[in-house]
């Protein structure tokens, strides 16, 4: 790969994370990249319409045109008109919030939403960031369709993290991470509880393609006073239900056709 691409999209990268923007010394001790090479690419950046720099403080910040993309390719996809549909009457049912993750290469990344919560705690996460495999619902689910060889690997590809990042009941190691993968496999869907975030509640079921390949990855998300191990048996039906229903609109979605994966067991009800 190109030097001068990978190093750009690094700082693209990097800005994404910072909403009130970076100075040039940040970005070059972090990416350790030269302080030169950092301004050029900057430079390059800002003409091509990427980046714009707060001429006041010096803090350099992603503009919309990053933001342009993906929802263009999102729109050209017709996932968002196939599925925010069927996202919303679950978020309604279960007065949680629902999302959507895609299968993109090694990666599960969130790209749609419905929000049930009317009133209290709205658990809301950011869009367009990958879901933490070893610490989610929808990790377990992604995981638990793979060989436990490739689940292994992309634990081992993307990490565990720091545990003071998440929740108290988050797997430590991979032997207790595996367990759970392989609970899930045998149940079809997951649940966890004070996992992703302290006192935080998910429930994840798959969503196929034509074929049985996991292309994506349903998700209900609240706060755990609401989201009970009880109020998630009850809801597990409705669920699964939903993931089927995106699973027989998942053909009208080209954004769906991902690169496939392992068989994928009879899923319990």
């Amino acid at each position: 790969m190109s030097n001068i691409i990978e190093r750009s999209f690094a700082i693209l990268q990097e800005l994404s994370y910072h909403r009130d923007g970076r100075t040039l010394s940040e970005l070059a001790e972090k990416l350790d990249i030269p302080l030169s090479a950092t301004h050029r690419l900057l430079n390059d950046l800002i003409a091509i319409g990427y980046v714009r720099k707060d001429e006041r403080h010096g803090e350099f910040t992603l503009t919309m045109q990053i933001v342009s993309l993906a929802l263009r390719h999102l729109s050209s996809g017709g996932i968002v008109d196939v599925a925010q549909p069927i996202l919303e009457r679950l978020a309604a049912t279960s007065r949680e919030l629902v999302r959507l993750a895609v299968v993109d290469g090694d990666q599960l990344i969130y790209v749609a939403k419905a929000q049930g919560a009317t009133v209290g705690l709205r658990y809301d996460p950011e869009m367009g960031q990958p879901v933490m495999l070893s610490c989610s619902a929808a990790g377990l689910v992604w995981l638990g369709h793979k060989t436990e060889e490739e689940a292994l690997r992309l634990i081992a590809t993307q990490g565990m993290g720091d545990p003071k990042d998440f929740g108290p009941d988050a797997p430590t190691s991979i032997k207790a991470l595996m367990t759970q993968v392989r609970a899930t496999r045998k149940r079809g869907y997951a649940t966890t509880i004070n996992v992703f975030l302290p006192g935080m509640s998910s429930m994840a079921a798959p969503v196929y393609g034509p074929g049985q390949e996991v292309l994506a990855v349903l998700i209900v998300a609240g706060p755990m006073n609401r989201l009970t191990q009880e109020r998630m048996d009850a809801l597990s039906r409705d669920l699964v239900q939903t993931a089927d229903e995106l699973s027989a609109a998942s053909a009208v979605s080209p954004i769906f056709q991902r690169r496939p994966s392992q068989p994928l067991p009879t899923r319990k009800h």
